[in-house]
């Protein structure tokens, strides 16, 4: 199968994590008779070095070429942000290519992993029987996309902010849950904040006249501050989570941080038509990058996630899976995941025993 793949690495780590990514699709193609082309393009700081543009046309346009799209992370020092090629730059690069394509959905997953339980913030009875939660956020509503103002009223600085849904944002994200928890276990937490917020309202009336469809789901709802209690309590109750923009933002970062580091954490942002962003859930870390000690397992799994919801390649997905959590098994640790005495290997050299056996 031929297939193309935009490739916007970004900044700081970026490129570095990206480069290994790469290299594990190539094995993927080579094992299974593949050929991924990749379309690179810039994005975020990079990008407005030389288009004056955290997010170019010329950026887009590569993208629409492509069959889907493998993003690293954006994103300057703190102590720059207040610089034309930092201010904004997250917002300006990542939201304007979900709004662009539409991407309504996004799929999160958390899993610990079972030779990293020692590094959960967590403990260990809290997690000792798995933690494998999908988590379903919608991305195209609420508050990032009303209206925002800072104006005088009665002599007093200001700020107004605007959170809309309309039922055919919600329907879809709550499908697509739907949908995923029949593959899994059949359980699905609507998380609103249903008793103080109209558009929280209309969510849970949305939920519940979908869940009606899947009689064999067990539905269930929770205040969004329980459900960060609960998450942090006892995140083995959970399946699949699904909920707003503004809550699934937070949400899915403090699940997380359930892990014991953000270089694990993949995710996947598709639109109606299936077409789809993958990206690591943690930033650009410019104080490490070009040191050869950067994490690459989320932007090695964010690769997973596109072969399989993008591509159809369920069986290379799951290779790349098996292999990422073979070579943890095998206590072969990034610096990030090292504790005590342990050592830990660079970047490359852990690709290289992930790419081993793919």
């Amino acid at each position: 199968m031929k297939k193309k793949i935009a490739t916007l690495a970004g900044d700081g780590i970026g490129p570095e994590v990206m480069q290994q990514a790469l290299r594990v699709l190539d094995a993927v193609a080579a094992r299974f008779n593949h050929q991924f082309e990749y379309l690179s393009a810039v994005v975020g700081g990079s990008a407005y070095e030389k288009f004056n543009s955290h997010c170019p046309e010329e950026t887009l346009q590569v993208c629409k070429k492509a069959d889907a799209i493998l993003f690293g992370s954006v994103g300057g020092p703190a102590n720059e942000q207040h610089l034309p090629k930092w201010k904004n730059c997250e917002a300006a690069s990542i939201l304007q290519l979900r709004k662009q394509f539409a991407f309504n959905i996004n799929i999160r997953p958390i899993h610990i992993f079972p030779s990293l339980t020692s590094i959960s913030p967590l403990k260990n009875e809290l997690i000792d029987k798995g933690v494998d939660i999908l988590i379903f956020r919608e991305l195209c509503g609420d508050i990032y996309f009303g209206k925002h103002e800072m104006i005088e009223e009665n002599k007093l600085r200001t700020a107004k902010d605007e959170a809309v849904y309309n039922e055919e944002q919600i329907h879809c994200i709550a499908i697509a849950a739907f949908e995923a928890a029949k593959l899994r276990g059949k359980k699905v937490v609507s998380v609103d904040k249903a008793n103080v917020l109209a558009t929280s309202k209309l969510w849970r009336e949305i939920v519940v006249e979908i869940a009606k469809q899947y009689p064999e789901i067990e539905l269930s709802h929770m205040l969004v501050d329980n459900c960060a209690m609960q998450l942090v309590l006892n995140p083995m109750q959970f399946d699949v989570i699904l909920t707003a923009n503004l809550f699934g933002d937070i949400l899915s970062d403090l699940a997380a941080a359930l892990t014991g580091s953000v270089g694990l954490t993949a995710s996947a942002s598709l639109n109606a038509q299936g077409f789809g962003l993958y990206e690591p859930s943690g930033g650009s870390a410019p104080d490490i990058a070009g040191k050869n000690i950067a994490n690459p397992v989320a932007q090695i799994l964010s690769a997973a996630l596109l072969l399989h919801h993008s591509f159809g390649m369920v069986a290379e997905a799951q290779a790349i899976q098996d292999a990422v959590k073979q070579t943890l098994q095998a206590g072969i640790f990034t610096k990030d995941l090292v504790r005590g005495n342990q050592s830990a290997v660079s970047t490359i050299e852990f690709t290289h025993h992930i790419i081993k056996l793919v």
